[in-house]
């Protein structure tokens, strides 16, 4: 519930919860509260006008004015009361084999494309397909970035050099894989860790020819220079807002001035990580944040410091999609310029 119904009772408060993430009756509004039991599979947006007096659902997210452009945060609101998908990509050459797993199980999913399917948060797959090998766990928009990925490496010849600087798990350096196997990829990130679990990873999903490092992007320059990259991707530390659907405590605890500090940060990553651009090359801006400071504002910053030019820039919204919302640039340096 965020800061909505911040007047009302805890006991309140859970039954308020209750009825606008509900879709079906249930025994504790039958009890306690049968009107609303009545009325349970009426859209969030309609439960919302019935409950106005005692809460407004747009409270859940008082941060509006912060938001990239084009978000729509009534919609946002809602969203916060339906439980997000689990999604699928399904690797090249898997996608029947994944689907008959599937079926065979009796899981039910929705094919939202020829390698995305949607399921239920709940499902347990880890005993039913072979995760990162046959299909990968990874939201929708995270697979939508994919497409701004592929845009540039098909317009480049082979033994394309890419370096995926803040590579996490390493979702997005595997899906660069899977487009072209035979890029030239280097991945980093600041904990050894991290970079541990990745080559797990890595190893399950067939990716063998890569460097890796432990770096901190922020204080080590040293580190990385000579890399040289035709394609930097910099899915950037950031607030997360954008999935908040899956880690609702943020919207109680969440500080306003962290969007401030993520915003210095990113900018300080992004400034440390572009001379490592080659002359031509492309630079990929990515966070799964709906905040503009850490989204438009972070690509103004790298316009005007770097002269890099925008060639797209997107948000992508999943709060219509039972999705993670992202954001992406794709930025292009010069061939004459460094």
């Amino acid at each position: 519930m965020g800061k909505a119904a911040m007047n009302t009772s805890f006991e309140e408060k859970i039954l308020i919860g209750l009825f606008l993430c509900s879709d079906k009756p249930n025994e504790i509004l039958g009890a306690l509260k049968p009107e609303w039991d009545e009325r349970v599979s009426l859209p969030v947006c309609e439960k919302c006008s019935m409950l106005n007096a005692q809460c407004s659902i747009y409270n859940v997210f008082p941060w509006k004015d912060e938001l990239s452009e084009g978000i729509d945060h009534e919609k946002l609101c809602e969203s916060f009361c339906v439980q997000p998908d689990l999604f699928l990509r399904l690797r090249p050459g898997k996608e029947k084999l994944v689907m008959e797993k599937l079926q065979l199980a009796k899981i039910d999913f929705t094919m939202i494309s020829e390698a995305c399917l949607a399921l239920p948060n709940a499902s347990k797959l880890d005993e039913i397909i072979a995760i990162d090998r046959e299909a990968v766990i990874q939201d929708y928009n995270s697979q939508m970035t994919g497409n701004f990925i592929k845009s540039e490496i098909v317009n480049r010849k082979s033994e394309i050099s890419i370096w995926d600087c803040c590579a996490g798990s390493g979702g997005k350096s595997i899906m660069a894989f899977d487009i072209d196997p035979t890029i030239s990829l280097t991945v980093s990130d600041i904990r050894e860790s991290i970079i541990s679990n990745l080559k797990k990873r890595f190893t399950a999903a067939g990716v063998k020819n890569y460097k890796s490092f432990v770096v901190d992007l922020l204080s080590n320059k040293s580190a990385i220079q000579n890399l040289q990259s035709e394609i930097i991707i910099a899915d950037v530390p950031c607030t997360g807002s954008g999935t908040w659907s899956r880690t609702p405590e943020q919207l109680y605890f969440f500080d306003e001035k962290e969007i401030e500090k993520f915003a210095t940060l990113q900018k300080k990553i992004v400034s440390n990580v572009i001379p490592q651009l080659q002359p031509g090359g492309t630079f990929v801006y990515i966070t799964c944040s709906v905040f503009k400071k850490e989204n438009e504002e972070v690509v103004a910053f790298i316009k005007e410091k770097f002269h890099l030019h925008l060639k797209q820039m997107e948000v992508l919204k999943g709060y219509d999609k039972k999705a993670d919302s992202m954001f992406v640039a794709v930025l292009g340096l010069p061939a004459h310029e460094r």
